[in-house]
Order: structure tokens, then C-alpha cells, then sequence
């Protein structure tokens, strides 16, 4: 059957700024920016690992009715279309410090959890993205 994951999607409303935030703010690389006319194909991954990427779609057509996108958009804003991004890093203080200082906003600061230490932020249109550092 299956042996990999290879693209998961988030909204984001708009996808500049989607860049400046995942790959200026967050670190990631862009690994395909590509116009298909009818949608622009933006996906990045965590650096060195291209084999699972995101997928930073705009809600609208031709997936979606006018109507729809609209009603995913306020959704987005609001934080509730039920995705999320949990990334793992080897020190969760010191990448929520760096984060931090680059200005990003967190819903969550460090905290010890039995599996290890998480955080929470947003990214700038409501999406839920958490990061952890697993126990040893």
C-alpha cells in the first residue's frame, strides 16, 4: 500500500507573506513556487528534507466556489480549520527565543510536558503551528 506522506496542505491568505513567514521567520526552504494559471503551487519543507513538504494553498477557485473560499478564509483568521504544523527541534527554549526575537507571536511559551518540551504559535492568518522537543 502506502509508504510515505509526501505533501500535506494549510491555508494561508496570502502567499508572500506566507514566504516571508515560513521560510524568512521559520527557516524552512521553498522547494517548488510554480504558476499553474488557474493556482500557484507553493510548497516548502524543513531544510535537507524535501521528501514531506507543505503545501501553503489561498482558498479559492478553481478548488472552491467564491462563496466557499470566502467562508475558509474566516475560518483561517479565526484558527479553526482544524490544521495544524508540529514541527521537532533539539532545543525548544532556545528556538522559541530565536522565533521570538524575529518577532513571531506565540500562543504557548516552553513548556515540560511528559513526552518532552512544546510550544504554540500562530503563523500571521490564524493557522496553529507547534514545535517540540522530544524527551531523550
Amino acid at each position: 500500500m502506502f509508504n510515505a506522506i509526501t505533501h500535506s496542505q494549510i491555508y494561508v491568505l496570502d502567499q508572500d507573506q506566507a514566504v516571508d513567514f515560513y521560510v524568512g521567520k521559520l527557516g524552512l526552504e521553498v522547494n517548488a513556487d510554480v504558476d499553474l494559471g488557474f493556482m500557484r503551487w507553493l510548497t516548502v519543507s524543513v531544510p535537507g528534507h524535501p521528501e514531506r513538504q507543505i503545501l501553503l494553498e489561498k482558498p479559492g477557485p478553481p478548488a472552491m466556489s467564491e462563496e466557499t473560499a470566502q467562508q475558509v478564509r474566516e475560518l483561517v483568521t479565526k484558527g479553526a480549520t482544524g490544521g495544524s504544523l508540529i514541527f521537532t527541534t533539539d532545543d525548544c527554549r532556545k528556538t522559541y527565543e530565536t522565533l521570538r526575537d524575529l518577532g513571531v507571536e506565540f500562543t504557548e511559551e516552553p513548556t515540560e510536558r511528559p513526552y518532552g518540551i512544546d510550544c504554540g504559535l500562530r503563523d500571521p492568518f490564524g493557522n496553529n503551528i507547534r514545535f517540540t522537543q522530544p524527551k531523550s
